[in-house]
């Protein structure tokens, strides 16, 4: 079919709206629908290839995968992307730089005063001690800013959605002290792939991609009349630091992770072996009119 043909057949479908419905919906699913009708036309897609597709779609919500599709498929990294050019537009530039949220937040962990201890159930790996400041664009500390962090297991998993793990383990939320400052306690995470055999894996593959992702920590940091950082910091030396199939790793996120093993520095922090330890201050932007809204009304679970 010629893009004529294809077109009168999109006007008869459209043509059968029979109530005004939402327009913004209107236009985006019917755009879709245009593009998709000129690719099973260009790509000569056989119907036995469309409901392969349909049938993995399915597949893929009852597994819940969609959030790493999203993600893999470089959804996610360019929503932010987009978000960084409409600040630039405006002349909003520097802060921290912001990256994925990723599917895994959950929302209600119980918040501790300047600092907290994530790693609430036993598990292997190297004690982590994370500190830092949050800042305002010149430098000002900001006092009772939230920062929210979560990250993985030692075996690449997130509690709630792990059921071997206690609610809001390696999830905290931390109001900053007088001088912005938030430290916790946690582990040094590791990096994970997604689940084999899963929805994103048997996609990835089909691309001949990996769907590994580097060692991280996840961070909201919220501060009224300022712009909502969504952030994560990649943890140095990891194989996969710059090879993430989630597009998440960026400049300015990889922070020096520090192997402490002086008695004293031990005793001061109240472990009895060597330690390691990251520094990262947050630099907020103001909040300014006529910006996309940095926090960001998805989905998401809640404790």
């Amino acid at each position: 079919m010629d893009k004529k043909a294809i077109d009168a057949v999109l006007q008869k479908i459209e043509s059968t709206e029979l109530a005004e419905g939402n327009q913004r919906v209107k236009t985006i699913v019917n755009r879709l629908v245009r593009d998709m009708f000129y690719t099973i036309e260009e790509l000569d897609v056989q119907p036995e290839e469309f409901w392969a597709a349909v049938d993995y779609l399915t597949s893929a919500g009852k597994s819940g995968e969609f959030g790493l599709i999203a993600a893999g498929l470089g959804f996610e990294h360019f929503l932010d992307l987009r978000m960084d050019e409409a600040e630039a537009r405006r002349g909003v530039q520097g802060g921290t730089p912001r990256t994925i949220e990723g599917p895994l937040y959950v929302s209600g962990a119980p918040e501790q005063k300047g600092f907290a201890r994530m790693d609430k159930d036993p598990q292997p790996g190297d004690t982590l001690f994370m500190q830092g400041q949050v800042f305002d664009e010149h430098g000002k500390p900001l006092a009772n800013a939230l920062v929210e962090v979560w990250h993985a297991n030692h075996l690449g998993r997130y509690s709630f959605f792990d059921p071997a793990q206690s609610p809001f383990n390696l999830r905290c939320s931390i109001r900053t002290d007088e001088q912005g400052r938030y430290r916790f306690r946690s582990r040094v995470p590791v990096g994970y792939s997604v689940p084999p055999g899963g929805a994103t894996d048997r996609l990835l593959n089909k691309l001949g991609r990996h769907g590994s992702r580097p060692a991280h920590i996840h961070f909201f940091v919220t501060v009224p009349g300022y712009r909502k950082l969504t952030t994560q910091i990649n943890i140095a030396g990891d194989p996969y630091l710059w090879d993430d199939f989630a597009f998440a790793t960026r400049e300015g996120l990889v922070p020096e992770l520090k192997h402490v093993t002086d008695p004293a520095e031990i005793r001061k922090h109240e472990v009895d072996a060597p330690f390691y330890a990251i520094e990262f201050n947050f630099n907020l932007l103001p909040e300014q009119k006529d910006l996309p809204k940095a926090d960001i009304n998805r989905p998401r679970l809640a404790a």
